[in-house]
């Protein structure tokens, strides 16, 4: 069958991969012994060699890819990066640092924004949303605009869309406002590549973004790191050009570049796939009680509301595990899947199958307990910047409560801060780090917090 786009860097690797060539270059694993046994990409690891091209100056294979990607995901330029939408997210910031002091983040951005705010020196205006069943929404445009109306500083709005519950952000109106103030509007949209595949790309980032990353192993068929930044303009490239050289690996992994391009065009290539996909999962949820799940915006991020269900989570995990079912994470009410094209229909029937059982046991009704917000917040009493330049102390967290927290301390996944430098440290936030499995910002137990 011939495809729409060709898998240009894959084909040409692989081609080469096969005719075999004695290696005097790097990797030290030299395709070769033990190693190629246990690591069956073995072949494909290979460096910058005469048939495959380079990524900080592309000029054949991996220059073709990337233009196709920019095509398909509606760009004026797009680039790969094997360093994960973290080094997206740092070039965005870096971007930033260009025009203005500071910068509008949401309360529940990724660690990376915070960040590259600490590296660039630009000030997070912090900003949240309502409360929508326990997760934190996108803020309202207009307090965007306030914001930017009243503060020439602020040279850019850093949004995250979708989040990891499936909300997609206003971005047209962000775009309105960005546009209108001749502001930047940056998107981190890790975990929502597949929306630009959707009918007029509803809901895809690059629609009204100027910068934006797209975290292709999120939710493509793609290797782990794999990501892509991408500009609207033209007048955006050399920024992030200048950005890339400093972020990106100068020793990408050939494989997880071949598997980005292969990732984007397979979602081009094979429509029909995506759209079983989304009938599979529909199904899914249709299997289970009506109100079971979370309202969520993409077909991707499916949370099970174990608060509607009256069950607490515990059991549902335990149940999972014997099975040797695993899910994205539990934040104490809400349990993620996190789906994709490539979810198997049998697997996902069988996790229904489980969850139907569960609900119907009136052993596990009514278990469940109320939680807190995730993100208690407490007023900020200093501005991020002077918090990190300030002298500092570990205290246990226990004895936390009420002193200025001088470092990011959050959950993982999904990554996101519950106390953020300069504000004041609250008994809830301190329990929503006790009862996390993966946390950072936390060393046996202690924080660091301003010296008094």
């Amino acid at each position: 069958m011939k495809l729409k786009y060709d898998y240009v860097i894959y084909n040409q690797i692989s081609k080469s991969a096969n005719k075999k060539h004695i290696s005097f270059h790097m990797p030290g694993h030299k395709t070769s012994g033990e190693f190629k046994k246990a690591f069956a990409c073995a072949e494909l690891d290979i460096t910058e060699l005469d048939y495959s091209d380079n990524l900080h100056c592309p000029n054949s294979i991996i220059k073709k890819a990337q233009s196709d990607i920019a095509e398909i995901l509606g760009a004026a330029a797009s680039y790969i990066t094997t360093d994960g939408s973290t080094s997206g997210v740092l070039t965005m910031t870096y971007a930033a640092s260009k025009r203005g002091g500071k910068i509008i983040v949401p309360r529940n951005s990724h660690a990376s924004v915070y960040n590259g705010c600490k590296l660039f020196s630009l000030e997070p205006v912090i900003v949240q949303g309502a409360y929508k069943e326990g997760v934190m929404l996108h803020p309202d445009p207009a307090l965007i605009e306030k914001l930017i109306a009243n503060d020439e500083s602020i040279g850019a709005v850093i949004i995250t869309s979708p989040d990891y519950y499936g909300n997609i952000a206003p971005l047209e109106k962000y775009a309105e406002i960005t546009k209108k103030y001749n502001r930047l509007l940056l998107v981190d949209g890790a975990h929502g590549t597949h929306l630009a595949f959707e009918e007029a790309r509803a809901g895809y980032c690059g629609k009204y973004a100027d910068i934006w990353v797209d975290g292709a192993h999120k939710t493509l068929p793609t290797l782990t790191q794999g990501a892509i930044v991408n500009v609207a303009s033209p007048k955006y490239k050399e920024v992030v050009e200048e950005a890339l050289v400093i972020f990106r690996t100068t020793s990408p992994s050939y494989p997880i570049m071949a598997s980005v391009e292969y990732g984007v065009k397979y979602f081009a290539n094979f429509p029909e796939k995506r759209e079983r996909a989304k009938q599979i999962i529909k199904n899914f949820i249709n299997e289970l009680p009506e109100g079971s799940f979370y309202a969520s915006a993409d077909w991707t991020k499916v949370a099970l509301d174990c608060k509607a269900l009256t069950i607490a989570p515990k059991f549902i995990l335990a149940a999972m595990k014997k099975r040797k079912m695993q899910a994205e994470l539990c934040d104490g009410r809400y349990i993620l899947f996190y789906l994709s094209i490539n979810t198997d229909e049998k697997q996902l029937k069988a996790l229904s199958t489980l969850l139907i059982s569960i609900i119907n046991d009136k052993r596990y009704a009514e278990s469940y307990r109320e939680r807190l917000f995730p993100i208690p917040v407490a007023d900020r009493t200093y501005s991020y910047l002077y918090a990190l330049s300030r002298p500092w102390e570990y205290v246990h967290l226990e004895d936390a409560a009420g002193r200025m927290c001088a470092e990011n301390v959050g959950v993982n996944p999904p990554c996101v801060p519950v106390i953020v430098a300069g504000e004041i440290i609250v008994g809830g936030a301190i329990n929503v780090i006790k009862r996390s499995e993966g946390t950072f910002g936390v060393r046996n137990g202690y924080i660091k917090v301003i010296k008094r």
